[in-house]
């Protein structure tokens, strides 16, 4: 079984969840795609483009941190352009490593990742050109990551996939692992038919 872990460098949930997924005793690939794109293929708004929301979201995340003893330190500036961190990754091979290496930069330390200059101890410490980023071929690959990632029903991020499932968001972990270790759970009678459910209303 393939496990897939879609995450983005933008998002403070898909760092929380990286420290338990990286964590696994099964193998799972690491893939960096683009939560703006995602976002616009399904026509909403990210947490942090919502008033109230973005405050929300932000103290949620750090409780959730502190709660799980890992240390967060937000960036100088959110949401930021990831595409820098998302590029130097995908030409590092997306190892855990690479993973590692970036979210630990822009989300342990707090250090900004919306620039090839501003990540640039992190390309050198990888042993990356800074200039690869720019390559069109990485930029491809970004493009492709994401947009298999749509076609296969990603809305969010961050979410590990198997098995034609999806779960979204590092709360979801629990419920991801029991999934992974035990099919069943997902094909009792309710489980069932809650995927089939008709919608009652639809705002227009």
């Amino acid at each position: 079984m393939t496990i897939r872990w879609y995450f983005d460098f933008i998002s403070p949930f898909s760092y929380l969840h990286w420290q338990k997924v990286k964590g696994l005793p099964e193998a799972v690939t690491p893939v960096p795609i683009v939560f703006g794109a995602v976002l616009t293929a399904c026509g909403q708004k990210g947490p942090a483009e919502i008033p109230g929301k973005r405050e929300f979201t932000y103290r949620h995340v750090l409780w959730q941190a502190r709660q799980a003893g890992v240390t967060l330190r937000f960036p100088p500036a959110h949401p930021f352009n990831p595409m820098a961190a998302l590029r130097l990754c995908v030409a590092a091979g997306s190892t855990v490593v690479a993973v590692d290496a970036l979210f630990d930069w822009i989300w342990e330390q707090g250090n900004p990742g919306d620039s090839i200059e501003s990540l640039a101890p992190v390309a050198a410490a990888l042993g990356i050109d800074s200039a690869m980023a720019q390559h069109e071929g990485l930029k491809a690959r970004l493009r492709t990551n994401t947009e298999d990632a749509i076609a296969a029903g990603v809305y969010g991020v961050p979410t590990l996939a198997f098995d034609g499932q999806l779960f979204w968001g590092n709360d979801a972990h629990d419920f991801a692992i029991a999934a992974l270790r035990n099919p069943d759970v997902l094909t009792d009678p309710e489980m069932q038919r809650v995927g089939s459910l008709p919608v009652g209303i639809q705002r227009r």
